[in-house]
């Protein structure tokens, strides 16, 4: 148990709770939007199904990622092939590591050039639960898939991965009106934790391809530096516009909550 109170690995816990919150938000507000279609007798028993599914898949493929770890050393690709030897962990890095710098980018653009997400949900329908717990558990199934490869590039051990991401979406489940407005009011922070995405992406392509020498490099202590440096200048920026009083020039193309919803999600 030791080895879950070490300073690197409470870094790498609140690390984890920040970059999950501030990127699961648009989960948050996506399946807010469908529970906010169904009757308001259903809404009630949608948000615990949300909440209970999203903690329990969340664990589970954690708990898979953790095993495929234990596989190091097994190797699928002989090192007789390439010069050296993958195999499962090594491969799924990799993979991971390219789909983040990959989902990073696109949602960088996405973010910036991209079509307005609230274009399709302003013709509301109304849903059946069963329909709502089905499209619920779709794009829960999508934003877990980053959630877990983060947790992955972040932390070392499962608990902490499994601790921060519960931590992590009862925060959103609680707070995320506020979270969400409070993202939308300074949009830089969105995009610096795109950006420690894809340094995270990139240490685990590497550590995927010579996971011996990543560790001996410490790669994880230059990226926790960079988040953290790079957090505080963010800080001084926002206290010196806020003093200035000036007005914010860019707005990110991200979902948001109208303000029944808003206020019926904070109920």
């Amino acid at each position: 148990m030791e080895h879950l109170f070490t300073s690197e690995s409470i870094i790498s816990f609140v690390v984890l709770v920040i970059l999950e919150v501030v990127l699961g938000i648009d989960n948050v507000i996506f399946v807010s939007i469908i529970m906010n279609r169904l009757p308001f007798a259903q809404q009630k028993s949608a948000r615990r199904f949300w909440m209970i599914s999203g903690i329990i898949m969340r664990s589970l493929l954690l708990m898979g990622l953790s095993w495929l770890l234990s596989q190091k050393g097994k190797y699928i690709i002989p090192e007789n092939w390439l010069g050296k030897g993958f195999d499962l962990a090594s491969l799924v890095m990799l993979g991971g590591g390219l789909f983040l710098i990959y989902k990073s980018v696109r949602e960088i653009h996405h973010k910036l050039e991209g079509e307005d997400p609230n274009a399709a949900s302003r013709n509301k329908k109304p849903l059946t639960l069963a329909n709502a717990m089905g499209q619920i558990v779709v794009i829960d199934a999508v934003f877990s898939f980053d959630s877990i490869i983060t947790a992955g590039g972040t932390a070392k051990h499962v608990e902490i991965m499994i601790a921060a991401v519960v931590i992590a979406m009862i925060l959103m489940f609680l707070f995320s009106p506020r979270i969400a407005g409070f993202i939308h009011k300074h949009p830089t922070l969105k995009m610096l934790a795109l950006s420690f995405l894809v340094m995270i992406g990139l240490s685990l392509v590497i550590e995927g391809w010579d996971s011996e020498e990543a560790h001996n490099l410490k790669l994880k202590n230059y990226i926790y530096f960079g988040m953290a440096f790079s957090f505080i200048v963010e800080i001084l920026n926002m206290t010196m516009v806020k003093r200035a009083n000036r007005k914010r020039v860019v707005e990110l193309n991200e979902p948001m909550l109208e303000k029944e919803e808003e206020s019926d999600l904070a109920k």
